[in-house]
This record gives C-alpha cells, sequence and structure tokens, in this order.
C-alpha cells in the first residue's frame, strides 16, 4: 500500500515538473538517507562548506541560471583537478571582468570528493528552484544539457578514481557523488533532442 502510494505521489509530480522532477525525487531520497554524510565535518568538528568563500560569492553574483550553473561546473572541476594531482595556481585576472576564484580548495581527497557530491546536489537544487518558480523559462533546459553534458564526465572520472581507492570515506564519497551525478545525466538525457535555443534576439524577431 505504501508502495503504491509512494508511486502517485511520484507519477504527481513527474507530471508537474517533467524535466528535472524525476531525478531530483531520487536526489531527495539519496540525501534524506545520507543526511549525515552529507553534514560533513573536519577533524576539529566543524562543518565543512562545499565550496571556498570566493566560489560562494560567484554562485551569488551570478543570478542567471545557466551562469550560474556554469559556476557549478567550474568548482567541481577545480576539485578534480586537485584530486588528480593538477596544480592549481591562484588563477589571475586577466581583465578587469573576469571572475575573481581565489585561493584553490583545500583538503583531503575524501573531502574533495564530498564536496563534489554536495556541489551536484545544489546544482540540481537551483534548477529545480527554477522549475518551480517558471517551469517555461527558456534557461532550464539550457542549463540542464550543460551540466548533465559535464555529469556524464564526472562519472567516468568518479569511476576510474574508484578502481584507485580503498579508503572507505572517498569510496563513500565516491558513491554519492556518482549518483548525483548519474541522476543529473539521466534528466539530461530526457531533454528534447535538437531544441533550438531562444535567445533575446529571436524574442525581437518575432512581431505579431
Amino acid at each position: 500500500m505504501n508502495q503504491s502510494a509512494s508511486l502517485q505521489d511520484r507519477g504527481k509530480t513527474e507530471r508537474r515538473f517533467p524535466l528535472v522532477r524525476s531525478a531530483r525525487v531520487i536526489i531527495l531520497v539519496l540525501a534524506a538517507s545520507l543526511a549525515i554524510g552529507a553534514r560533513r565535518t573536519s577533524t576539529s568538528g566543524q562543518r565543512r562548506d562545499h565550496l571556498t568563500e570566493q566560489e560562494a560569492e560567484l554562485v551569488r553574483d551570478n543570478q542567471e541560471l545557466d551562469k550560474r550553473i556554469e559556476v557549478f561546473i567550474k568548482v567541481v572541476e577545480r576539485r578534480f583537478a586537485i584530486i588528480n594531482g593538477v596544480p592549481q595556481p591562484t588563477p589571475k585576472k586577466i581583465k578587469k571582468d573576469d571572475p575573481d576564484w581565489g585561493q584553490p580548495p583545500k583538503g583531503t581527497h575524501a573531502e574533495l570528493l564530498g564536496d563534489i557530491a554536495d556541489i551536484l546536489d545544489e546544482a540540481i537544487t537551483n534548477i529545480d528552484d527554477v522549475v518551480r518558480k517558471d517551469e517555461k523559462n527558456s534557461l532550464i533546459h539550457k542549463s540542464l544539457r550543460k551540466l548533465a553534458t559535464a555529469a556524464n564526465g564526472y562519472m567516468n572520472q568518479l569511476a576510474m578514481l574508484k578502481d584507485k581507492t580503498q579508503n572507505e570515506d572517498e569510496l563513500a564519497a565516491i558513491e554519492r557523488a556518482f549518483d548525483n551525478a548519474r541522476e543529473i545525466a539521466e534528466a539530461g538525457g530526457k531533454l528534447p533532442a535538437n531544441e533550438p535555443e531562444t535567445t533575446p534576439t529571436d524574442k525581437k524577431k518575432k512581431k505579431p
């Protein structure tokens, strides 16, 4: 009986938000079941932020959904680079309007992998929030497509990292990050193929 009711509720949700809701429901279940793991702490007992202060500021500064998703993708890539041993010097601004990414994130591999899982969860939450407010927003498809493309690459990297470690904390973080990336990729796979993007220019050209 409970399973039947759950399926009915999920069906209603998917009909309301067909693009990302099915993936979001699963992510919410995963987040609830792994709430303790999601609230990762450092050795000092303090909660670890999955974004650096400068990264969080960039997220706040980019109010447009597609630009904000690009920030999330960039900060995930920074962590993969560190885990893979790629030197991460402090980025220098070439132009005045270039974003200031600040110091590279620090932490153990397990902490950085946990960051990735939480960043992916925050990214899909941002898309979901826009869907709730305006499901016809033209940036939803564009943003989800970008995130899904990146998520497919993340799954490959996570699979390789899983084969290289036996550390329990790292494996748990990899599993969580992989689950989030997979759900994002599956949601992106449901988008219409070859969908034309609507731009402000296109809207101006359309006259009644």
